[in-house]
């Protein structure tokens, strides 16, 4: 069973879907894979080998966008597949300073200095 996109799109009520979600390589995360079965090895090497490996202390995380979680269920035999966008909002910080953070630009009209805003 599968989706198309267009379908998937439609069905959000606020998609997020922007070219520099694709420019990195998402963060992979294998759940159920530690079986000692050598078909369930082999699955999660080929899932790992598809994308590059990420170094936990090196790793910049305004580059990961998006998230991809693999879950293999062993009584069924069927693999899960899930992907996710990653947003990275800013928490305890007014919220006039988190809309110029996330840079959306607030309606000024109605202050009378910036630090009205702040």
């Amino acid at each position: 069973q599968y989706s198309l996109v267009r379908d998937v799109v439609s069905a959000l009520r606020r998609h997020r879907m922007h070219e520099q979600q694709f420019s990195h390589p998402p963060l992979l995360v294998l759940s159920n894979f530690g079986l000692p079965q050598i078909h369930v090895k082999l699955m999660a090497g080929m899932f790992q080998g598809m994308f590059p490996a990420l170094n936990v202390h090196k790793v910049n995380l305004n580059c990961i966008r998006r998230c991809l979680l693999l879950t293999y269920d062993s009584d069924s035999q069927l693999l899960e597949f899930r992907h996710y966008s990653v947003k990275v909002v800013p928490v305890g910080v007014s919220r006039g300073l988190r809309k110029l953070l996330q840079e959306k630009f607030p309606n000024l009209s109605r202050l009378q200095d910036v630090s009205e805003l702040l």
